[in-house]
C-alpha cells in the first residue's frame, strides 16, 4: 500500500488508509479475534490504527492491548494514533457532565493511562481530540512536549482543530503538530472550501479524514444531498468499475492534501474492497461531477 510520509518528523510515515477503531467494543471480538482483523489489516497494508480514550465508554483501548499481549510482535508493524481531551460521563468515572480538559495535567495522565491500557511503552501519535475553549496554549504545549521528550509519544497532532486553532497551540510547541484529523467526506466537504485542507497543505500536516463514508449516509437513506450522491456513485462508477465506496473513497485521495481516510468496519472483506480505491485513479472531470451533486450546484 502506499504510504504518507511527514517531512515534519524524520522517518514517520502512515498508512494511505488507516483503520479506526471507535466501534472495536460494538463488534464484541474475543482477543483472539481482534487478532486476526490486526493480521489481515497488515497484510492489507493498513497499518496506522486509530483510537481514543473514550472510545467503547473507555474500554477500546484495553480491548485493543489485549490483543496485542496475546501477539506483541504485531506492535512493531503499526503506527498507534490514539486521542484524548474529551471528558465523557460513563462507567469508572464520577463525572458530572462531559466536558473538555486540555490542561497538561490531564493530558498527560490521559496518555499515561492509555499506554497502560494498551501494554504499550510509546504510542506513534497523541492528538488533542477537539478544541478546548478553556484550552491554556503554554500549559497543553509544554505537557506535550514533556511527552514526545520522554518518548512517550512519539509525534503529537491535534483533531477537528480549525487552522487559527492549531496555530495557536504551534505556537507554544517545539515538537510540530504533525495531524489534523477532521471529518471529510462527500457530504461534509467544507474543508476543501473553508481553509482547514489548505491549511493543511501550507504546513504539511497530514489531514485524516473521519468518517469519509457520512457514517453510511453516501450509500442509504438521507436527505436530498445525501440522495444525489448515491444516484452520482451509482451512475458514475459503473463504467470506472468502481463500487461506491472505492468511488468516494478515490474522491478523496484525489485531493492534493493527501488525506489519510479512516475506516470503520471490522469486516474485512467490505475493507478489502474499499482499498481497492487506490488502484483505480480518478478522472478530474469525474470528482468535479460528484462535487457538484455533493453541492447541488455546478462550479461557477
Amino acid at each position: 500500500m502506499q504510504r504518507i510520509e511527514s517531512s515534519l518528523v524524520q522517518g514517520f510515515s502512515m498508512s494511505r488508509i488507516a483503520m479506526g477503531l471507535w466501534r472495536l467494543a460494538d463488534w464484541q471480538y474475543s482477543p483472539q479475534q481482534t487478532v486476526r482483523l490486526l493480521e489481515q489489516l497488515l497484510e492489507l497494508g493498513v497499518t496506522t490504527i486509530d483510537l481514543a480514550d473514550i472510545y467503547g465508554d473507555y474500554r477500546c483501548e484495553v480491548l485493543f492491548g489485549e490483543a496485542l499481549k496475546l501477539k506483541p510482535a504485531l506492535r512493531a508493524e503499526m503506527e498507534i494514533v490514539s486521542k484524548c481531551g474529551i471528558k465523557l460521563v460513563g462507567s469508572g468515572n464520577d463525572y458530572l457532565s462531559n466536558h473538555y480538559d486540555s490542561s497538561g495535567a490531564h493530558v498527560t495522565a490521559a496518555a499515561e493511562a492509555s499506554l497502560r491500557k494498551m501494554g504499550i511503552e510509546q504510542m506513534d501519535l497523541l492528538l488533542i481530540h477537539r478544541p478546548d475553549p478553556l484550552m491554556d496554549a503554554d500549559d497543553l504545549g509544554a505537557a506535550l512536549d514533556r511527552l514526545v521528550s520522554a518518548g512517550k509519544v512519539r509525534a503529537v497532532g491535534v483533531s477537528n482543530f480549525l487552522p487559527y486553532q492549531r496555530e495557536l497551540l504551534q505556537s507554544r510547541l517545539s515538537s510540530p503538530l504533525l495531524v489534523n484529523q477532521i471529518e471529510v467526506s462527500l457530504l461534509h466537504c467544507e474543508p476543501m472550501f473553508d481553509g482547514q485542507l489548505d491549511h493543511c497543505q501550507r504546513e504539511r500536516v497530514i489531514p485524516m479524514a473521519w468518517s469519509p463514508f457520512a457514517g453510511g449516509g453516501l450509500f442509504s437513506g438521507g436527505d436530498a444531498a445525501a440522495q444525489r450522491v448515491q444516484a452520482a456513485l451509482a451512475n458514475l462508477g459503473e463504467p470506472l468499475d468502481m463500487d461506491p465506496q472505492q468511488l468516494a473513497l478515490a474522491w478523496l485521495l484525489k485531493h492534493p492534501a493527501a488525506m489519510v481516510p479512516v475506516l470503520g468496519s471490522g469486516k474485512i472483506e467490505r475493507l478489502r474492497t474499499a482499498i481497492g480505491a487506490l488502484q483505480k485513479p480518478l478522472p478530474r472531470e469525474t470528482w468535479f461531477e460528484l462535487l457538484r451533486a455533493a453541492r447541488g450546484r455546478d462550479v461557477d
